[in-house]
C-alpha cells in the first residue's frame, strides 16, 4: 500500500512503525507540519499495561521508551496545608520530545519518509495514496475538510486549565488543592524525566476570573500559580510558553466525538477520532492503541489493500476501537465531573478526600453523600458482598446516564 499519514504526533509514527514490520514493501510517508524537535507539552503518562502491548508489537521501540522513562507508585496529595499519601500502582512518565523522537528514529529505520515542515490540507492531501490517516489531532483539518460528513462533535469542559512544566522533581504523582477567596484551584504534578516534572493547573471559570488570570500576561500567571503552589513546588519555578500575544495559553479541554471514522481512503486515528479529559492521563494510550488494531485491520481484512476490502477493514477498526474505548471515555467523564464538582469533596478530611480522588471514574459516586459513599467504599474493601454490590450497580448507572444523560456529565453523540 501508499500510504500518508498526516500528522507526526505518537499515533502516525506508530502506525508507520507497525504497517512497515508487517510489510516492508508498503510506501509510507509520514507529513509534519512542524519542524524536526519541536513539538507541545511536556511529558505524558502511561501505565504498565502499555508497555506490555507495545512489547507484543514491537520490542525495539518498546524497550526503548522503557528505558527513557521514569517510575513513580505513590500519590501525594497536599490540601489546606496538610500531606497525605496513598500507595498505589507503577506509573511511567516520558518527555513528549523523547517519545516522539524515538518513534521517529524508529520508523526512519524501517524505511518511513518523514517529511516535516510540511502541511496537508484537505486541497493538498498527496495524491495516489491507497490511504490516507488523519492523525492531525483534536482539530484535525482533514476531517473538517469533509464538512458534516464525520458528524463531528466537539464539547468544551467548563474548567480553565493550563499546561506547564517545572524543575520541581517529584517523587509521586502530586496534587495540590489550593482554597483562595474566589475557590479552589488545584493542579497536578508529575515527573517525566531526571530534571523536570509536568504540573497541569486547573480551576473553576469563576476562580480563574476572580484571582485575574483571565487577564494577566504570561509571567504574572506563572509568577502567582508559583505562590499559590509554593508549598509542592518547593521553591521551583513554573515555566512554559506564552502566547503571540504575551497572555498565558489557558485552555478549556474540548472532547471530540465522531459520528464514523471513516471516509473513502481516508480514516481518523487518535486526537482526530476522539478525545478523553487528560485527568486520566490515557490520551497517547488510546493513540497508540489505535495504531495496533487500525494496522491490524488493514492486515487481517482480504482485499484491505483497496476497494471493498479497504472498507471493511477500516469499519472493523472503527467497531472495534468503539467498543474498547467505552470504559475509559466513562472514567474520563466521570473524572472530569469530579473536578468540576470539587467543593462538594472538600469539607472531607484530606486523607478520605484523597481516597475519593481515587474513587472519581466511578459512576457511583455522583449520586452517594461523600462521607457515606467513603464508609461504604471502606467496608466494600472488607466485606465480598458489598464488593459484589459496587461491581453490579457502577456498570448499570454508567449504562443509564450513557443513554439518558441524566448525572449532568457531558455525554457526547452515541458512539463518540
Amino acid at each position: 500500500m501508499k500510504v500518508a499519514c498526516v500528522g507526526g504526533g505518537p499515533a502516525g509514527l506508530y502506525f508507520s512503525v507497525l504497517m512497515k514490520l508487517r510489510n516492508p514493501s508498503h510506501e509510507i510517508t509520514v507529513h509534519e507540519r512542524n519542524p524536526a524537535g519541536s513539538t507541545y507539552g511536556w511529558g505524558v503518562t502511561y501505565w504498565e499495561g502499555l508497555l506490555d502491548t507495545l512489547r507484543r508489537h514491537d520490542p525495539v521501540s518498546a524497550d526503548a521508551i522503557a528505558r527513557s522513562s521514569v517510575r513513580w507508585s505513590d500519590g501525594t496529595a497536599y490540601v489546606r496545608g496538610d500531606r497525605t499519601v496513598h500507595h498505589g500502582d507503577q506509573g511511567f512518565g516520558i518527555s513528549r520530545r523523547v517519545l516522539l523522537d524515538i518513534l521517529a528514529e524508529r520508523a526512519a529505520s524501517l524505511g518511513v519518509r518523514i517529511a516535516f515542515r510540511n502541511t496537508v490540507t484537505p486541497g493538498t492531501v498527496p495524491p495516489g495514496a491507497d490511504l490516507v490517516v488523519a492523525c492531525d489531532g483534536a482539530g484535525s483539518r482533514l476531517r473538517g475538510g469533509l464538512g458534516d460528513h464525520f458528524g463531528t462533535d466537539i464539547t468544551a469542559g467548563r474548567n480553565q486549565y493550563i499546561w506547564l512544566g517545572t524543575t520541581r522533581v517529584f517523587d509521586a504523582f502530586t496534587f495540590a488543592f489550593v482554597e483562595t477567596e474566589h475557590g479552589w484551584i488545584w493542579c497536578y504534578g508529575y515527573r517525566y524525566g531526571e530534571d523536570h516534572s509536568t504540573c497541569v493547573v486547573e480551576c473553576a471559570p469563576d476562580t480563574w476570573t476572580g484571582l485575574g488570570l483571565d487577564r494577566a500576561g504570561h509571567a504574572d500567571t506563572l509568577a502567582l500559580l508559583g505562590r499559590l503552589f509554593a508549598e509542592p513546588l518547593d521553591g521551583h519555578p513554573l515555566v512554559g510558553g506564552e502566547r503571540g500575544d504575551g497572555g498565558a495559553r489557558w485552555l478549556n479541554f474540548r472532547t471530540v466525538t465522531n459520528r464514523t471514522w471513516h471516509h473513502g481512503n481516508l480514516v481518523l486515528l487518535g486526537d482526530a477520532a476522539h478525545t478523553t479529559h487528560y485527568s486520566i492521563g490515557a490520551g497517547t494510550t488510546l493513540a497508540l492503541e489505535d495504531a495496533v488494531a487500525l494496522t491490524a485491520a488493514l492486515h487481517e481484512t482480504p482485499g484491505a489493500d483497496g476497494g471493498p476490502g479497504l472498507t471493511a477493514a477500516l469499519a472493523r477498526y472503527e467497531r472495534e476501537r468503539r467498543t474498547a474505548l467505552v470504559p475509559t471515555q466513562s472514567a474520563a467523564r466521570y473524572s472530569a465531573r469530579w473536578y468540576e464538582n470539587l467543593p462538594r469533596y472538600m469539607d472531607l478530611a484530606p486523607d478520605q478526600m484523597f481516597a475519593l480522588l481515587g474513587q472519581r471514574h466511578s459512576p457511583l459516586l455522583p449520586h452517594v453523600p461523600p462521607q457515606l459513599y467513603y464508609r461504604i467504599d471502606r467496608a466494600a474493601g472488607q466485606v465480598e458482598a458489598l464488593r459484589r454490590f459496587k461491581r453490579w450497580l457502577g456498570p448499570r448507572l454508567a449504562r443509564t446516564v450513557a443513554v439518558t444523560g441524566r448525572s449532568g456529565t457531558p455525554v457526547g453523540k452515541a458512539g463518540g
